[in-house]
């Protein structure tokens, strides 16, 4: 039986990586059935509107999609694409292996780490009022109110972190970890100085933690955190963190394995599961078949893993190891040279994969 999974190309460099990564899903042998749908700004720009409500219905039939990356239209008014998508289908967690692969470029060749970040709540949440506004206004009236003096030319964003919240995401954590047969999950945090947001964050985590015998748990101050990461990485293995500090600390774990070109994503949530690249549409290489696909593939990997269809997983993902330590047939970004005129494109990067899965 084939998997129905919403597919969604794109703009920019989406469509040569995400066609690239579909064509090494295909090799594993796994069945799908792709249902296309548009979101970004080309579509934007044919019909008004970046994230059509067809594109939408088909994530919440299907539950699970794979998408190209996507450039928010400039002064359009529209949210980006990925905001969007968090919002309608609660994607609540952002799941981002960050692991080093022999034959990258890196610093810390001994990270193999897993970024889980609360998605929906912390100062994301988009509760901000204007310098100025009537709402900047009362808000402060209400703070004085209460003992709490902001001057009157602040900005002001709210940070809301719930126990619901809290403990799913906690909870998606552990069980990660649970079902990977990982050791650790880590509690990232500021509960120092927030003490009634990250307190009750590391509150409901310490609290999780007693249901997870099986699993070791500690927890970091976030600035401590990232001073151990970069100075002794081996030591961490799953890490749960509130919205703000695992967006930064995930561009942080994917600059210590080599680039966002090597970190792919998940987003889990009630009611659909989207996988894409962390990085950008990179819309000056369009149609230049040049990009390197390892991040927009190692999420097919885990899309793979979110379907229980693990040995194939576990074949896709080491032939993309295989190729990139090789070395090869791969990108010009993977190249100790990147003028090299052996680099090859995103496709035929595709291919040595598919190759090295047929072996």
């Amino acid at each position: 039986m084939a998997y129905e999974v919403t597919y969604i190309p794109g703009d920019g460099t989406g469509p040569e990586l995400i066609e690239a990564t579909r064509r090494v899903l295909e090799a594993t042998g796994v069945s799908f059935a792709w249902d296309v749908r548009q979101a970004g700004v080309d579509e934007y720009e044919a019909h008004g509107n970046p994230f059509p409500d067809e594109t939408l219905a088909s994530l919440k039939r299907t539950s699970v999609g794979i998408k190209g990356p996507t450039t928010t239209p400039v002064g359009s008014g529209f949210r980006s694409v990925n905001v969007l998508l968090r919002k309608e289908l609660d994607l609540y967690a952002c799941i981002r292996p960050c692991k080093a692969y022999a034959g990258v470029r890196t610093r810390f060749p001994e990270t193999d780490i897993v970024i889980v970040r609360e998605n929906t709540e912390d100062l994301y949440a988009g509760i901000e009022f204007e310098r100025g506004s009537e709402g900047n206004v009362a808000l402060r009236k209400a703070l004085e109110a209460l003992g709490a003096h902001v001057r009157e030319d602040a900005g002001i964003s709210i940070k809301p972190i719930s126990v619901f919240g809290s403990e799913r995401i906690v909870r998606a954590a552990f069980d990660y970890a649970r079902e990977r047969g990982r050791s650790k999950v880590t509690a990232a945090h500021k509960a120092n100085i927030m003490k009634f947001s990250d307190g009750l964050f590391l509150e409901v985590a310490r609290r999780v933690a007693e249901d997870y015998e099986d699993i070791e748990f500690e927890d970091r101050i976030i600035d401590n955190l990232c001073n151990q990461l970069v100075s002794r990485p081996a030591e961490y293995d799953v890490i749960v963190l509130p919205n703000l500090y695992g967006d930064i600390v995930s561009d942080l774990g994917a600059g210590m394995i080599g680039g966002l070109g090597f970190a792919g994503g998940a987003n889990i949530g009630t009611e659909a599961a989207v996988f894409e690249a962390t990085h950008g549409s990179a819309p000056k290489y369009k149609g230049l078949n040049k990009v390197n696909p390892t991040a927009l593939m190692l999420s097919g990997v885990y899309m793979l893993e979110h379907l229980q269809e693990q040995d194939a997983a576990r074949r896709m993902e080491a032939a993309i190891a295989a190729v990139i330590e090789r070395g090869e047939r791969v990108t010009y970004d993977l190249k100790p040279n990147r003028d090299d005129p052996s680099a090859v494109g995103t496709s035929e990067f595709a291919d040595a994969v598919i190759e090295e899965m047929n072996q």
